[in-house]
């Protein structure tokens, strides 16, 4: 998503020609982001173990909210609320919210390294969702990936054995709501800026979890109350990074970097829970990467070659 996605036709061109890519330091943004957010994951999951789920989302969507507000409002103003698809960024945030809730009980049940893995598979279900809401054509090969990655998403989780991870299916779940948000974006962007997308999203999100708080919370100690701006900030910055990224090269030169991310989940895992990974673990791992870059791939060889204009 490039930050020009809401201007006006007449000023993209020019927006466009400003534009300057910058591989190497978009691969770096890409790495970066994903060492940050695998961080910010693991401070989830070690909080969520002592205080409330929505208590630990609220305080790291509003940490993320303020500091990109300090980036994004200063020069955009209030104006970047302006859109003429509210309902669809309601729609989107219940989407995201449900996912980051799942996501979160999955950390509470099972290794970091498992929940990004089987996560990693919702480029997979983002193209279900793309075939139904966007009558997006998915022919044999599109149909094959799917079902090779969902093999490898089976390995991980282990059914039909005494160490199946329940929490599977709530990274599952996960996964599958996360790919709807995937396709949701794809389709606002023709009308809608990141910041503005970047802002609905933090807003609503902040919203709905504080509205979990009566229900549940507990007062934060000062390291704990630490973890969770650092854990919020982390997540501010990483979407921010990785924003940056996708803007200054191609989505296909970067995205297989986000996949470092998995790398990052196991070292954490191992350094504050002593996880070791199984061999279904690696061996799930790479079939669900595996599948998301050739879907990546694959639809980098489709896209037309950018004209003059568009460099």
């Amino acid at each position: 998503m490039s930050a020009d996605a809401g201007a006006t036709p007449l000023a993209k061109p020019a927006l466009r020609n400003a534009r300057r890519e910058h591989i190497p330091l978009a691969i770096f943004y890409m790495v970066a982001s994903g060492l940050v957010f695998a961080c910010s994951s693991a401070a989830s999951k070690w909080l969520v173990q002592s205080y409330p789920l929505g208590e630990v989302l609220f305080t790291r969507t509003l940490t993320s909210l303020i500091a990109l507000s300090l980036f994004i409002l200063p020069a955009a103003g209030l104006s970047v609320y302006r859109t003429q698809r509210l309902g669809a960024h309601a729609v989107r945030a219940c989407s995201q919210a449900g996912s980051q809730s799942l996501l979160l009980v999955a950390f509470s049940l099972m290794p970091l390294a498992g929940v990004t893995a089987i996560t990693f598979s919702s480029p997979l279900f983002a193209t279900l969702a793309s075939a139904y809401f966007l009558h997006e054509r998915v022919g044999t090969a599109r149909w094959s990936v799917l079902l090779i990655g969902f093999v490898g998403v089976l390995l991980i989780a282990q059914p039909g054995t005494d160490s199946f991870q329940i929490g599977a299916l709530f990274a599952l779940g996960n996964a599958i709501l996360f790919g709807t948000v995937t396709v949701g974006v794809r389709g606002m962007t023709n009308t809608e800026s990141t910041a503005t997308l970047t802002m609905y999203q933090l807003t609503l999100l902040s919203c709905v979890y504080a509205a979990t708080l009566p229900f549940g919370f507990r007062m934060p100690s000062g390291f704990d109350a630490l973890v969770m701006i650092g854990s919020g900030l982390g997540n501010g910055a990483a979407q921010y990074w990785w924003t940056r990224a996708i803007h200054l090269a191609p989505t296909s030169a970067v995205v297989p970097f986000q996949y470092l991310s998995l790398v990052w989940a196991m070292l954490l895992g191992f350094a504050v829970w002593g996880d070791l990974p199984t061999a279904g673990l690696v061996f799930g791992s790479a079939i669900v990467v595996a599948s998301g870059l050739f879907l990546f791939w694959r639809e980098a060889r489709r896209m037309p070659a950018p004209t003059e204009v568009d460099a």
